[in-house]
């Protein structure tokens, strides 16, 4: 039996170091190699109880609205897409499937479907990066460190990433550059309040102090992008640090402004049934429109 277990590791463990290899890392492959090896016989049902979140988790912050929509789902339909977990001593470790997790308990669930594998902690971290990378949407700070993680863990060069998840160099150039700026600012890019064209500007800067003096500004009076500009250049600076704090908006599209300010990573406004996409270079425009699918002539 333990022969049996052991040829079956070694075989998922070559399956998922040929994807990683591969010119493009998908996740939808890793996973569907996963539970289409899986016999049904040992998708098991465990307890919520005894789940716990991969410590290589990138995400930190999950929107509450996506959670009830997918928790209303579940409630409805039930989990369609068993969790894949590692044993750990004192019950599970979630490799994939935590926003899953999270939605079971919200609609009153004791138990998910889930797939046991026996992964290394290198697997368990690229699945989980992955998983995050592809399919939720990262605030910049955690897009940032996973893909400093993905770097580092398999040796890749800023182009290699980039071919590898179908970015351009320049975006993974941006987004490494936020982990420059001191602590208390990346928390204001993690929790939405600064966006990541604000948190660009910053970047390119090298004092600390006044990094974290502008970035209070920007969160303080509710500065733009252009406004921030003109005090790192030094240009009107008293005129923007005077000015009066803009009126607070209507929060009816507050969620979706957040959401594709995460996907975009750049300030979004919504008002008058219209979308306003802040751009700072003609190089940000193309990676917006990059992000967006839209290719021009």
């Amino acid at each position: 039996m333990k022969e049996e277990t052991g040829s079956k590791r070694k075989a998922l463990g070559m399956g998922l170091e040929q994807l990683f290899n591969s010119e493009m890392l998908d996740f939808d492959k890793v996973e569907k190699k996963i539970v289409d090896t899986t016999p049904k016989d040992e998708i098991v049902e465990l307890p919520i109880k005894e789940l716990m979140s991969n410590p290589y988790q990138p995400r930190k912050i999950f929107n509450d609205d996506a959670l009830k929509e997918l928790s209303d789902s579940i409630k409805e339909h039930g989990v369609f897409q068993p969790i894949i977990v590692k044993k750990s001593v004192k019950g599970y470790n979630i490799i994939a499937g935590e926003r899953r997790v999270k939605a079971s308990t919200m609609a009153g669930r004791e138990t998910v479907p889930a797939i046991v594998r026996d992964f290394t902690d290198d697997e368990m971290m690229q699945i989980s990066l992955l998983e995050n990378l592809q399919r939720e949407d990262l605030t910049a700070i955690e897009e940032a460190k996973a893909y400093k993680k993905i770097i580092e863990e398999l040796r890749l060069t800023q182009e290699d990433l980039a071919k590898k998840l179908g970015k351009s160099r320049s975006h993974i150039t941006n987004m490494l550059g936020l982990l420059r700026l001191p602590l208390s600012v990346q928390n204001m890019v993690l929790y939405n309040k600064l966006s990541m064209g604000h948190a660009r500007v910053l970047s390119k800067l090298e004092n600390h102090e006044k990094i974290t003096e502008l970035a209070n500004e920007v969160v303080k009076n509710n500065l733009s992008v252009r406004d921030l500009e003109n005090l790192v250049s030094g240009s009107s600076f008293k005129k923007v640090v005077n000015m009066k704090p803009r009126t607070q908006k209507s929060k009816e599209y507050k969620y979706v402004e957040n959401a594709m300010k995460d996907k975009l990573g750049t300030k979004v406004s919504i008002s008058e049934n219209k979308i306003k996409i802040t751009f700072v270079s003609p190089e940000d425009l193309n990676r917006i429109l990059e992000i967006l699918n839209i290719e021009v002539e």
